[in-house]
């Protein structure tokens, strides 16, 4: 069995020379990886899907905590999550509870009654084991509330930083969602306008082409009040209205840094104003079938008396 060196001298140091061009690929690899994410967009977008994960997860444990202090004080109703771990902290710690409701609450009539139901409850009493328990779900919300505190304020600064024409047209979480839909900035800036519109509404898009379901009008831009608060005629047109100046506002952005968004902001305003001076279309004319919509040739329609019983095959 022929040894390393002597394989190495025969191949003329071939071996050195493979381990040689190794680390030169593996240095490259390393520079492009630093390269890639030097940027502060990853940040931001890392940043976004953990507040939106988090606010999920506050909210949930708002649920649970409210149920469970209702065990105690069934008289007391607190929809403010942070009115409601204030003063549920106070409660199960001892503290003086008229002060931790008028820190929250305010100076007013609510915190006496506050108070009141609390005195005279008919809840179940607390015990030891009971109480450090629920303290320590309490004390999690009050971490998780800080905690988005923290990452909101991230957020804005980042996004102020980083996209200030599409932040400045929309909302810096929506910016920052925006951004973590498309996956980076420069991706984003290449995208057209109907791409940018649909972001955020993937599943409802392949829904609507496998299955021939209603085309979705809007992702991530339904949060903006103008959509959501829109009458349901004009919620599409209003989205691909915004979906248009981000377009050009990312543009700017990624490419020239120029700020252009007042002006594009004068436009958007004006075509809003436009689109709502449009008479309210009636509800019998959303389209050839109806409010679903959707290919009456398809077999999974169930409008199609034709295919009436079928069933779609699972894989």
């Amino acid at each position: 069995m022929m040894e390393n060196n002597d394989f190495n001298n025969t191949n003329g140091g071939s071996m050195a020379d493979l381990e040689e061009l190794r680390k030169k690929m593996l240095e490259d690899a390393k520079k492009g990886i630093k390269e890639q994410y030097a940027s502060e967009e990853y940040a931001l977008m890392q940043a976004i899907n953990a507040y939106l994960q988090l606010s999920k997860s506050y909210n949930l444990l708002f649920e649970r905590l409210s149920e469970w202090f209702g065990i105690y004080v069934p008289e007391l109703s607190i929809q403010n999550p942070k009115q409601l771990i204030a003063v549920s902290i106070a409660v199960a710690e001892g503290k003086n509870i008229q002060d931790a409701a008028s820190r929250v609450i305010g100076s007013n009539p609510n915190t006496e009654g506050i108070l009141e139901k609390i005195n005279s409850t008919i809840g179940r009493p607390w015990n030891d084991e009971e109480k450090n328990t629920f303290l320590q779900v309490a004390r999690l919300g009050a971490q998780i509330e800080s905690t988005l505190d923290s990452l909101d304020a991230y957020i804005n600064s980042a996004a102020n930083r980083l996209m200030p024409n599409v932040t400045y047209l929309s909302d810096p979480k929506i910016a920052a969602e925006l951004l973590s839909k498309a996956g980076s900035l420069e991706r984003m800036a290449f995208m057209p306008a109907s791409t940018i519109q649909l972001l955020g509404a993937e599943k409802a898009l392949f829904r609507h082409i496998k299955f021939g379901s209603k085309s979705p009008k809007y992702g991530v831009f339904f949060k903006l009040p103008k959509v959501s608060g829109g009458r349901w005629d004009i919620r599409g047109k209003i989205a691909r209205l915004y979906a248009t100046k981000i377009s050009i506002a990312v543009k700017a952005d990624y490419f020239s840094k120029r700020f252009i968004a007042k002006e594009l902001k004068e436009s958007l305003d004006a075509g809003i104003k436009r689109i709502e001076s449009e008479p309210e279309r009636k509800r019998e004319e959303r389209g050839r079938f109806g409010r679903g919509g959707g290919n009456i040739n398809r077999p999974n329609n169930r409008r199609n008396s034709k295919f009436k019983g079928f069933k779609r095959k699972r894989y």
